[in-house]
């Protein structure tokens, strides 16, 4: 029987920061992850590291992490690649131009400086987009990193605080005995902890309905793809209001770009497909003229959590006392995980988190019925 503080579930890129910022408080913690961490969702996402566009009660939160990400290498020992090359999100419209004025309106006093460009700023400052653009947003302190090397580096630098991190570690039972939460595992280890951590990504949901608290959430698969190296040309990781595509080129000269959905191959794995690796092509030729002609090197997908108003469930159970839940973050939970982190080692030290989490209670799919 192990004793600690807190045992989490999960080892993403959100469960990893809380397991960091526990130990650093010097809190007893266990880390298990069933493969290795960052290995799903944290460690094959596009790898952007953006504020803007993100819904305003995300923004404080998302703010929190912008500044955990200055301070990087000081945290997790490696830079991981990470710059603020700024994000330009791209409208194809005059209503999605609309649309990005708007957010920039409703989004003053967050500190994200939003600049609006229409088509002539835009061609510009960023000449490599294509005509399709009638204008962009641009968020000059945004950007990207490599998440293969950031999110396995939030586990290590929490094994350094002293956390215990177990992968290729699959829990097989959790319950509560009145006291204390026990958690058993595959390989045979027996956990007892006065709180449990939920950031079981897009497998989270059993766990919350174990514990009497079922949510809508489903499955995704993004669907990505890497180019080989090209000259550099693309100064800012890009978006496209409404959606459909991303870009960002990295230093090595390669464009990685990602859009769509792929599909499962099994509970653990997913591939991209056919169909929507050429729809990222043909939607990238036309926003991104140098692009064509590029070979595409690689293509991958991932599985992630989606819950109906594409926000997460962050904070207390609405039944059991101890338990945390940190899932369903939509495909945008690499910026803001390390805040969610702090945040939930905020609530086990000192009753609560200084940032605001109502909105993401789990208490608002108490009305909905999950089959």
């Amino acid at each position: 029987m192990i004793e600690v503080d807190a045992v989490i579930i999960g080892g993403g890129i959100v469960g990893a920061s809380a397991a960091l910022f526990l130990g650093k408080a010097g809190r007893r913690v266990a880390l298990l992850e069933r493969d290795f961490c960052g290995s799903h969702s944290s460690g094959v996402n596009y790898g952007g590291v953006r504020r803007q566009g993100r819904p305003l009660s995300q923004l404080p939160l998302s703010q929190r992490a912008h500044e955990i990400w200055s301070q990087l290498p000081q945290l997790i020992g490696i830079d991981g690649e990470y710059q603020r090359s700024g994000h330009l999100k791209l409208a194809r419209s005059l209503n999605d131009l609309r649309a990005l004025q708007e957010y920039a309106d409703s989004s003053q006093g967050f500190g994200l400086d939003l600049q609006v460009l229409d088509r002539n700023a835009l061609r510009a400052r960023f000449p490599w987009v294509g005509e399709v653009a009638v204008g962009a947003s641009f968020c000059p302190d945004d950007g990207h990193a490599n998440p293969r090397l950031v999110s396995p580096a939030f586990a290590r630098a929490a094994r350094l605080q002293g956390a215990q991190v177990h992968e290729q570690c699959a829990v097989t039972a959790v319950d509560h005995d009145g006291q204390r939460f026990r958690v058993r595992t595959q390989t045979g280890l027996e956990l007892r902890a006065s709180w449990l951590l939920n950031c079981a990504g897009a497998w989270a949901g059993s766990l919350a309905a174990q514990f009497g608290e079922p949510v809508p959430m489903h499955s995704g698969h993004p669907a990505m793809l890497v180019t080989e190296p090209l000259p550099l040309v693309m100064d800012a990781s890009t978006g496209v209001e409404g959606g459909g595509i991303y870009a960002r080129q990295v230093a090595r000269g390669n464009c990685v770009l990602g859009g769509g959905q792929g599909f499962a191959l099994d509970d653990a794995r997913a591939r991209p497909g056919q169909s929507a690796v050429l729809d990222i092509l043909r939607q990238a030729v036309a926003l991104y003229p140098f692009l064509e002609g590029a070979q595409a090197i690689r293509t991958w997908s991932g599985t992630e959590g989606y819950l109906p108003d594409r926000q997460p469930v962050i904070g207390h159970s609405r039944t059991q006392p101890g338990l945390l839940h940190a899932f369903g973050f939509a495909g945008a939970g690499f910026q803001i995980g390390p805040a969610v982190g702090q945040a939930l080692t905020e609530i086990i030290c000192s009753g609560a988190s200084t940032a605001s989490l109502d909105a993401f209670s789990i208490t608002r799919f108490h009305s909905i019925s999950v089959a």
